[in-house]
């Protein structure tokens, strides 16, 4: 068997170097070598008697946390490690169980597109139910069509337009507002802004004052409880600080639901209490509050990781950031609308290409419902299947020179996504595709449009990002970032 740091290129060691905060390669070697030892190999499951399939390969890392507190350091790096150690599909422990990984376009292909319907959400379940019980993400089959159906309603070009609208003076004031007298940590105040945003255009204004951290704080809690090793509230626990959260949000939208029932307002939340189909569908108290608080989440914390990510890259790469001001500035001072912002088109390439290298929903889970193979290989029933998109982003087979931050291939003239309708896909893909990718975008352009009018930012050369891989990918020190007002 090749060991890990056998099979880990040159760069990978620097990117693992940074995330272990010790020079590189010699002490990352050591480290790795300390967890490659702790590694016994084996497969899945043995193939039925007379199948020509193939068991999947793999390894469970250390007795009971298998390989969690590794992806948790390493995150994408792991995976990429491990595609390159097993192939596209492989298993590794997590949480006292197996976990089948799957990367690769073709792989991510069969899982998503789900042709034959074996796999369920219910790998999401496992995970995060306790916390987003019921959301659209979590939802399977024909339940999740109607309601899909249903909640397209909340973000029909009408919709996203107002959306837009609401946001912007908030987003204008807010940057406006920044410190600039001293090095800032930018993901905190990009977080504490998708929050107000979030607060405006999900919830019409009617959060604010002391919900505001109270809510953020839940937010938080619930995130970053799906991957809590101890999955029971005791005292002390991430779970219990997940379940608490939990109720407070529900607590906040069941309060504000009557009123919001009543009203006419164009906010999401009342979109979500007025959405009907043409047959009449819609959804109950329950739903919209369970939608709520899965969108809300998906919407600030996937928003604020990518606009902090597309700042960090600007840092480091000055050139675009000068090349995405002039077009910003060349737009005068008049308020964006959503036209305004798809004419942003520099800006499309920088946040394609962040998506690119930073994926902010790093795995996307799932669960076999019957017997099935995959690219050969013998998948039971009730397989926990984890997705990994951000494996994709990088195979040489679909990108040039994949760790280099080059918004270009995404340029007309390159379009080096277009190789396979699954090498690019930070927002899933499939049915379950994310329903809010066009709102989410808008809203990363409309931040970073204000910060390239407002500001030049800057790090220290040498300065790396550390991604905390806990939960969604967050920077480890909230990003320090120099702002100059302009």
């Amino acid at each position: 068997m090749v060991s890990l740091v056998e099979r880990t290129t040159h760069a990978a060691r620097q990117r693992l170097s940074t995330v272990l905060a010790v020079p590189a390669p010699n002490r990352v070697d050591d480290a790795l070598l300390r967890f490659s030892r702790r590694w016994p190999a084996g497969d899945l499951a043995p193939v039925p008697s007379g199948s020509d399939l193939r068991p999947v390969p793999g390894d469970y890392g250390p007795p009971l946390v298998g390989h969690l507190l590794d992806y948790i350091r390493f995150g994408n790096d792991l995976l990429r490690d491990r595609y390159e150690r097993y192939g596209p599909v492989s298993w590794m422990g997590a949480f006292g169980t197996r976990v089948v990984t799957v990367a690769g376009p073709e792989a991510t292909q069969s899982v998503l597109t789900n042709k034959d319907k074996v796999y369920s959400q219910d790998g999401w379940t496992f995970l995060i139910d306790q916390f987003f019980r019921r959301g659209l993400m979590l939802l399977d089959f024909d339940e999740h069509r109607t309601h899909r159906r249903i909640m397209q309603d909340a973000f029909t070009r009408d919709r996203l337009t107002a959306y837009v609208r609401q946001l912007a003076p908030t987003v204008r004031g807010s940057v406006a507002e920044w410190n600039s007298s001293k090095p800032v940590r930018l993901y905190w105040l990009l977080k504490d802004l998708t929050l107000d945003v979030a607060n405006d255009v999900f919830m019409g204004g009617r959060g604010g004052g002391a919900d505001h951290q109270r809510i953020n704080q839940a937010f938080v809690a619930t995130v970053r409880a799906a991957s809590s090793m101890v999955r029971y509230p005791l005292p002390g626990t991430r779970w219990r600080a997940g379940v608490r959260g939990r109720q407070v949000l529900e607590d906040y939208f069941a309060r504000h639901l009557p009123a919001t029932r009543a009203g006419n307002g164009g906010d999401l939340f009342s979109a979500l209490c007025q959405a009907t189909t043409p047959e009449g569908e819609r959804f109950s108290d329950d739903d919209v509050i369970n939608h709520m608080i899965f969108l809300m989440m998906a919407a600030h914390d996937t928003t604020t990781i990518t606009t902090t990510a597309a700042a960090y890259y600007l840092a480091k790469h000055p050139e675009w950031q000068d090349k995405a001001r002039q077009e910003s500035l060349a737009l005068g001072e008049e308020g964006v609308d959503i036209d305004v912002l798809e004419r942003l088109g520099t800006l499309d390439l920088i946040i394609k290409e962040t998506l690119r290298l930073l994926a902010p929903v790093p795995m996307l889970m799932r669960r076999t419902v019957a017997d099935t193979e995959l690219l050969g290989h013998y998948l039971p029933s009730g397989t926990l299947v984890a997705v990994a998109p951000g494996v994709n982003h990088f195979v040489p087979e679909c990108w040039t020179d994949p760790d280099a931050f080059d918004p270009e291939r995404f340029a007309p003239h390159r379009r080096e996504d277009s190789g396979h309708r699954f090498a690019w896909l930070p927002f899933g893909g499939g049915v379950h595709k994310c329903i809010g990718l066009h709102f989410g975008t808008l809203e990363v352009k409309a931040i970073l449009h204000e910060m390239l009018r407002t500001y030049t930012w800057s790090v220290p050369e040498r300065y790396q990002a550390r991604w905390d891989n806990t939960s969604l990918p967050v920077p480890a020190d909230g990003m320090p970032v120099r702002l100059a007002r302009r």
